[in-house]
This record gives structure tokens, sequence and C-alpha cells, in this order.
């Protein structure tokens, strides 16, 4: 997905049954930009990206991210936030709704691993394509930019 052209996307993906979905939008060698997608009450665990910043805007929906500490911060849609290279964090659907999350990431390099939860456990490649997790993808139902 890698490229050295100018990009263009649509902000776009399927409702789900529940569960979750990340969306990847574009990508060059040094960023990227996706659309995570959570029903309502779905979170996802403690977790780093090594070498990668990430930024959060909520589009749609509320958010509730966690640090290492369990300190909460709750964001609304219009809201962001900027997690730092090496901060452990993890966020959950705490909105009534669903969630829709733009999700921007920037590297210096490509490190050799790209997420480590707290247990050790990494994964050393990036999420390429459409992935959904705990729920499918409702036929002919999107959610989108209104």
């Amino acid at each position: 997905m890698s490229t050295r052209h100018a990009s263009t996307f649509e902000i776009k993906t399927p409702h789900l049954t529940g569960g979750r979905s990340h969306t990847p939008l574009a990508r060059t060698d040094l960023a990227s930009v996706g659309l995570n997608y959570y029903a309502p009450g779905r979170k996802n665990t403690l977790h780093t990206h090594p070498g990668e910043d990430h930024t959060f805007i909520v589009l749609d929906g509320e958010a509730t991210f966690y640090d290492k500490d369990e300190k909460a911060t709750v964001l609304k849609k219009g809201q962001g936030i900027m997690l730092p290279e090496g901060w452990y964090y993890w966020f959950q659907n705490t909105g009534w709704e669903p969630l829709a999350l733009l999700r921007f990431s920037a590297r210096k390099a490509k490190p050799k691993v790209v997420r480590v939860d707290v247990k050790g456990n990494t994964r050393s490649e990036d999420e390429e394509g459409y992935k959904y997790v705990d729920g499918v993808p409702i036929e002919g139902k999107n959610w989108e930019m209104s």
C-alpha cells in the first residue's frame, strides 16, 4: 500500500453486527491513516506501538482512552488524542452508538515490531486490508461522514 503518489480515500466503513473493524485508508513509508469502527461496549487491550506516534479523532460516538495506570480520558465527537511513541494505552466505545475513529500514525522508519501488548505478544506486520473481529459486516449498510 506504500506509495510515492498522492492518495485519495473515502471515510466509509461497513456497519457491523458487533465487534470492531479497521479500514486502512492510505499509507506511505512513514505515515498511515485508517478508520476504526467499534460497536458499543467493544474495547481493545493495553498495548503500544514501538517507533510510532498515533493520533485518534472521534468522528462519531464516544471513546474512553486509558493509559497503563488506568487514567481515563473521555473523547466525544470532534475531539482527539495524540499518543507518543512507546505510550501504553487501550480504549473502549463507552457510548450507546457505534464509535468511528480516524487514526493517524507516523514513524521515522518501519520498526521490526508494530504492536506489543503487556504480556509481550507482538505483531510484526501492519494491517494492510479491511479487518473485522467478533462481528460481521452488514450488507448494504455503511457508516460514513455525513
